[in-house]
């Protein structure tokens, strides 16, 4: 039977009583989602007892983005060169993990093209992953490397599925590698030499099988959505589950992915189930889908000067639509002059690029427009999610399929956001 057998499952929500929102397992129990990141150079995780939920909400004020308030101090205008049609992509990542408090300035990476990518969770033959390493992010992953020698970078976001526990396993452990792997992958890319042109789909396939026969994995599975940008302006996309992305351009969602789903809360994913439970699914019998990268919906994208790339795992999507994300990014912005509206309409502020670099909006290295923007979709998503009285989407969802279900407010869970900026040389 193929290993990559995804079982039937949904995803859990506390607050859900007679609809029951976890993947369902072999034995007819149920699996329980949650989402984990990891950037590809780690940390070690933040560590603190769980607080209240009021706790949650209190800590959450926008007044905890203090350090973006002056961000527009000491900003200077640059003239306009000739564009040569070239693009390099600023790149940063920010996360929460489900039951612990948001931290900005902890809770984020910021991607250097210049940094070696290394595997230093685990050597592929059997090793012991080092939990130490992974940041404070619960079980989501996400990965962000060069594409071999080339300026090009590859990205992508990973849904853990946390109801491995009920099997005995770490549901970090898929996720991790596979995005481990992903990075990998694209980092010892030979696409410079003239070799096949790097593709997500192809991305994505390679870490799953290096994934799934990894002796140190015993099982898990995962949704992903995985992006290769190149310097020509060029975004491929193979997106698998409901994690999914954003493209903003100029004051509009220019694209938004749609979720790929077998039913209500049951999204695609990808899957290693040992050979023990296949041998007691065949038994006892139990639904399951047979998921691979090659059922991934595949897009491809152009690319313009001052586009805003948001990929996410579901714990935004779950609590925060896209015209959500559109308004609080655009507020930004705007207060940046990022984007700035005049005679010919919305345009691309003068001082783009510059804010995209280390120290763009502020004397810290890290605050850059990319961070900026990360940690407040991050930030919102947040809130949303432990709000009890405003519906977000999930809410919605339910009271379609399930309307006699009580079911207000948000969806706690574990979040994780990348977001990448498009600046064309000379501008």
């Amino acid at each position: 039977m193929n290993p990559s057998a995804a079982f039937l499952r949904t995803k859990s929500s506390p607050r859900l009583s007679s609809l029951n929102s976890s993947k369902r397992s072999i034995y007819g129990g149920l699996f329980t989602a949650t989402y984990h990141s990891i950037p590809t150079s780690a940390r070690s995780p933040y560590s603190q007892a769980r607080p209240s939920r009021q706790r949650h909400s209190a800590q959450y004020a926008l007044s905890d983005l203090s350090w973006c308030r002056t961000c527009r101090r000491g900003l200077k205008t640059s003239p306009r060169v000739q564009s040569n049609s070239k693009f390099s992509f600023r790149v940063a990542a920010a996360y929460s993990g489900k039951d612990r408090p948001y931290h900005p300035d902890k809770n984020l990476f910021n991607y250097n093209p210049f940094n070696r990518i290394q595997s230093t969770s685990f050597d592929g033959t059997g090793g012991k992953r080092k939990k130490k390493n992974r940041p404070d992010s619960g079980q989501d992953a996400f990965f962000i490397s060069r594409v071999g020698d080339t300026e090009g970078v590859a990205f992508g976001v990973a849904d853990g599925v946390g109801g491995w526990t009920n099997a005995g396993i770490d549901p970090a452990e898929f996720s991790h590698a596979f995005c481990d792997y992903m990075a990998s992958t694209a980092y010892n890319h030979k696409g410079a030499q003239g070799l096949k042109k790097l593709k997500a789909l192809d991305l994505m396939d390679e870490g799953y099988q290096k994934t799934i026969h990894d002796k140190s994995i015993f099982g898990g599975g995962s949704t992903a959505c995985v992006a290769v940008a190149s310097p020509d302006g060029n975004l491929d996309v193979a997106n698998l589950g409901d994690s999914g992305f954003i493209q903003l351009r100029l004051n509009a969602v220019h694209y938004a992915s749609p979720p790929q789903t077998h039913a209500f809360n049951t999204p695609y994913q990808l899957s290693m189930i040992p050979p023990k439970l296949l041998a007691q699914l065949k038994l006892f019998g139990g639904s399951r889908f047979h998921d691979l990268p090659k059922d991934s919906d595949v897009t491809q994208h152009k690319i313009r000067h001052g586009d805003v790339l948001i990929f996410a795992s579901d714990g935004v999507w779950d609590n925060v639509t896209p015209q959500d994300i559109l308004r609080t990014v655009t507020r930004y912005m705007a207060a940046l002059e990022a984007w700035k509206t005049g005679d010919n309409g919305t345009e691309v502020g003068a001082d783009f690029s510059r804010l995209t670099l280390p120290g763009g909006i502020g004397k810290q290295q890290e605050n850059n427009l990319q961070a900026l923007i990360a940690t407040v979709v991050t930030h919102y998503a947040k809130v949303a999610s432990l709000n009890t009285k405003v519906d977000g989407p999930f809410a919605r969802e339910v009271k379609i399929h399930f309307p006699h279900e009580e079911y207000h407010g948000g969806k706690i869970d574990d979040i994780c956001v990348i977001v990448a900026i498009a600046v064309e040389e000379g501008k």
